[in-house]
């Protein structure tokens, strides 16, 4: 049974920062690219990070330089720090696992608010 889990999420003020986890379970991690994507209310799911097996990364021009998406493959888990928060971050973040098939997560809220 594959199984991906988030944490991590939370209220945070503006400029503040959170870090997400996301474990992964079931599946051989190492051969999976994976992904952060998020869900504010009324608005599409959106591509926020992306990082290959090889480590490799991409990002929304919106996040650039605030977040970082990085793999412990010892640990099958995948991270997002997000720093100098901002209010147009708040979402639901779900983890996405691409591979032999593809796999999500059930989502962490982030709230950006003062």
């Amino acid at each position: 049974q594959v199984q991906l889990v988030e944490s991590g999420g939370g209220l945070v003020q503006p400029g503040g920062s959170l870090r997400l986890s996301c474990a992964a379970s079931g599946i051989t991690f190492s051969i999976y690219a994976m992904h952060w994507y998020r869900q504010a209310p009324g608005k599409q799911r959106e591509l926020v990070a992306a990082i290959t097996r090889s480590g490799n990364t991409n990002y929304v021009d919106s996040v650039k330089g605030r977040f970082t998406i990085s793999r412990d493959n010892a640990k099958n888990t995948v991270y997002l720090q997000m720093n100098s928060l901002k209010p147009g971050d708040t979402a639901v973040y779900y983890c996405n696992a691409k591979g032999p098939g593809t796999y999500w997560g059930q989502g962490t809220q982030v709230t950006v608010s003062s």
